[in-house]
């Protein structure tokens, strides 16, 4: 379930999701004096965003991970590459000194100057040389343009992943900022974070559950009140995919990073068949931007913003409004 290479369209997409939400966000500046209504739907709007930046910008951490390790691979064939040339050079001088009676250096300078074609053709020139020895000496030079490919295709890898994650960090501080300011409105007008219901009983909702299931509740559980961090995996805090991929773990499920991928990570199933362990997706079917742990009792434990600490909440009013899919793991 790990990602193997960087996706270039999904890396686009993101990157293109966190521009619009901070273009989006920044619009809000503009409102007129809201009601208590206006500023409540405000946040709810600016909440959805910002789980959309927020997984936006996990996808760009993913896809900044994948691209240092595809730099990494690529500076270890470069490494090969170099010995070999090394070991070819050796080769070279041999042939320089067996076929011209001049310096190996004089030699060299008129082989490889230019361009490798012109080079293979200054090869191909010398008539003195053996068969054999214009293969090698072909080879070091397709060698010496391999290396500089590969040289060029880790920066341009690396610069295109720094770029988007950099875009993602922007647009994720932004849409913070967003929030913070609209829930100060919301509060000086004497609303409540719509987000925040209370779990449905006194006792946090705790049901029993058996096996693998039971370990998932419980380590979810013990993270509530630990600060909701954007990309956060644990221990010390958590994002809203970060806190299901962790809780799974516990149940040796090895879930993918984000919400994208997490949805298609088990069998989809209707929301009144769900049970203690299921993940609950909001927002959007196909590519859902927040995710919860149901926990029983019409709850569920989650984060959902750096604002609150993770916590467990009721899914009536607000988050059964955005619900959109329910998937069943393990």
């Amino acid at each position: 379930m790990t990602r193997n290479s960087v996706p270039g369209s999904r890396r686009v997409a993101a990157v293109g999701c966190a521009t619009l939400g901070a273009v989006v966000l920044s619009s809000g500046a503009a409102l007129a004096e809201p009601g208590r209504e206006e500023a409540r739907e405000r946040y709810e709007q600016l909440q959805e965003e910002l789980s959309e930046l927020n997984e936006a910008y996990n996808q760009a951490k993913e896809d900044h991970s994948a691209a240092e390790t595809e730099l990494e691979d690529i500076e270890e064939r470069l490494g090969t590459a170099q010995e070999e040339l090394d070991a070819m050079s050796g080769k070279v001088a041999g042939i320089a000194q067996t076929a011209y009676t001049g310096s190996t250096h004089s030699l060299l300078t008129v082989l490889f100057r230019g361009d490798p074609d012109s080079s293979l053709q200054n090869i191909a020139d010398l008539d003195f040389l053996s068969e054999g020895q214009e293969a090698v000496l072909a080879d070091y030079v397709t060698e010496v343009e391999r290396a500089e490919e590969l040289r060029d295709q880790a920066a341009a890898a690396e610069e295109e992943a720094s770029e988007a994650l950099a875009g993602a960090e922007r647009a994720q501080e932004e849409g913070e900022t967003a929030l913070e300011e609209q829930a100060g409105v919301l509060e000086s007008l004497g609303g409540q974070d719509p987000t925040a219901a209370r779990a449905a009983s006194d006792d946090g909702g705790a049901v029993a559950a058996s096996g693998d299931v039971q370990a998932v509740l419980d380590f979810a559980r013990a993270q509530i009140g630990k600060p909701y961090v954007w990309g956060g995996t644990g221990p010390d805090s958590y994002d809203c995919s970060g806190l299901t991929q962790a809780a799974w773990a516990r149940a040796g499920v090895s879930l993918p990073r984000t919400t994208y991928d997490q949805v298609n990570a088990g069998t989809r199933i209707p929301r009144d068949q769900v049970q203690p362990g299921d993940l609950l997706f909001f927002y959007s079917e196909s590519s859902p931007s927040h995710v919860g742990i149901y926990s029983g009792n019409g709850n569920m434990i989650h984060g959902s913003n750096p604002s609150k600490p993770l916590e467990e909440v009721s899914l009536a009013a607000y988050w059964d409004g955005v619900f959109t899919v329910a998937v069943r793991v393990g």
